[in-house]
């Protein structure tokens, strides 16, 4: 019976164009200087090492060249959506809100993917109201692979330190704030 049910709540979250599991911790890096080892330096860190999480590269929907590295020393809001994705949909408009709240204190980087068409990439940032983030284009799903994300909506809360917890949308403002102000202390 357990296994018919898990089966069905499996094609379930399938059709619906979403899944994952909520609030799980992601094995990214342990935390302490271990975790830099080899470290490089960031060039927007100031200097800071980069955690082996942000050494990654991309491009963002506008074309230029992204490098992960550049976001060391500073807590950041991965945002892993699909254009497609209802869940992911709803929660843009929350999303948004948090950025511009934090403004400053905590980077923001939308990662849209699993869609070969940029054009719709581009449109669910302009529907959504986050053309303030930084979004990269994942079409090739590099970075959800890098972060090991298997499913959208997943948010990765990223500590200076390179630390991370990882949560499946969809994500309000009160669980937004929730989780942000876990990474500010």
């Amino acid at each position: 019976m357990k296994k018919a049910l898990a089966i069905v709540i499996s094609a379930v979250s399938l059709m619906a164009g979403c899944g994952g599991a909520d609030d799980e911790t992601i094995a990214v890096e342990p935390t302490g200087a271990a975790s830099r080892s080899p470290a490089v330096q960031s060039p927007g860190g100031a200097g800071r090492d980069a955690p082996r999480t942000l050494r990654f590269k991309g491009e963002t929907l506008d074309g230029d060249a992204f490098d992960g590295t550049s976001l060391a020393g500073k807590p950041v809001v991965f945002w892993f959506w699909a254009p497609w994705c209802p869940k992911c949909l709803a929660e843009g408009p929350d999303v948004a809100k948090a950025a511009e709240k934090y403004k400053g204190r905590v980077s923001f980087v939308g990662i849209g993917g699993l869609e070969k068409d940029k054009g719709r990439l581009r449109a669910f940032v302009s529907r959504t109201g986050t053309e303030n983030l930084t979004h990269l284009d994942d079409r090739t799903g590099k970075v959800y692979s890098h972060f090991k994300v298997t499913s959208q909506s997943s948010f990765l809360f990223m500590a200076p330190d390179g630390t991370a917890s990882k949560d499946s949308g969809p994500l309000g403002e009160s669980d937004l704030n929730r989780h942000i102000g876990e990474l500010l202390g």
